[in-house]
């Protein structure tokens, strides 16, 4: 279990103390591979992405899971483990004129130090075809590793040119256990709110229980409740008024749609009126 859980040009090599100002999540970012947490199915010890990260070998993928579950993690630590450049933008927000300024920078150190490029595209899937298409060139001939993360299938989202040129990874919601642990790092740690009141056992297993598998909401819902306190003792009452509801995320027309839809037909025909609310 000891294993997961931003714009323009970063080295992303963060060794100092985050100022507290930054919210707990972003804080509490994993560092090292040493500090990730859960996705045991692609960060075993033989398993290939691992090894990548660990020998900070470069190639172009696409991370495909829930929020909270390490995508933008990954991206980082594998700048770091290759020494390359980060550059970030969000699919949602970046157009053609950031995207090519990316690209410009990328070619600038490839000719000037050799340094490579990483380019974390988040929200891949809102590119349009055109928009995706743009980015071809630079993955075949090696200008920026892409690592495109999205929430939906991408089978369907990234148009097939691309895709082919990518590895894709699913991650997966994180367990209870594992969200649970990075909330008692958080707890412990510089970085985190070691100076916070005590926060009881039950608190912490109902924020881990109801995130959805989620790292961000859980450490988010920690940081409101201990907030919140004012110096008191955070109880199970007040990590649940922080986290109000359930984190069931329901996408009508995506793969968690019909999840969901089972888990209803489950817990209706086992008379459970709680996990079908």
């Amino acid at each position: 279990m000891e294993r997961l859980f931003e714009s323009g040009p970063d080295t992303a090599r963060q060794t100092a103390v985050p100022p507290a100002s930054m919210p707990l999540a972003a804080r509490m970012r994993p560092v090292s591979l040493g500090e990730l947490v859960g996705q045991e199915h692609l960060l075993g010890e033989a398993s290939a992405l691992r090894s990548a990260l660990e020998q900070g070998r470069l190639h172009s993928m696409i991370l495909y899971g829930p929020p909270g579950t390490g995508k933008t993690t990954i991206a980082r630590l594998l700048a770091v483990n290759a020494r390359a450049a980060f550059e970030e933008a969000s699919a949602v927000s970046a157009g053609r004129q950031e995207v090519r300024g990316v690209l410009e920078r990328a070619e600038h150190r490839r000719r000037t130090s050799g340094e490579p490029t990483i380019f974390f595209l988040d929200e891949i899937h809102r590119f349009n075809k055109a928009q995706q298409d743009t980015l071809l060139p630079a993955v075949e001939e090696g200008l920026v590793t892409l690592v495109g993360a999205t929430t939906e299938n991408p089978y369907f989202e990234v148009n097939g040119a691309l895709l082919s040129r990518c590895q894709v990874y699913e991650l997966r919601p994180l367990s209870d256990s594992d969200v649970e642990a990075v909330l008692r790092r958080a707890l412990g740690d510089p970085r985190g709110i070691e100076s916070s009141p005590p926060v009881d056992d039950d608190a912490l297993a109902f924020l881990a229980a109801r995130s959805g598998g989620d790292a961000r909401t859980a450490l988010a819902a920690l940081e409101l409740a201990a907030e919140t306190a004012a110096g008191e003792r955070v109880t199970l009452a007040a990590a649940e008024d922080a986290l109000q509801r359930k984190a069931v995320r329901y996408d009508k027309g995506g793969d968690r749609h019909y999840d969901t839809i089972s888990a209803w037909i489950k817990a209706t025909r086992g008379s459970d009126p709680d996990a079908s609310l």
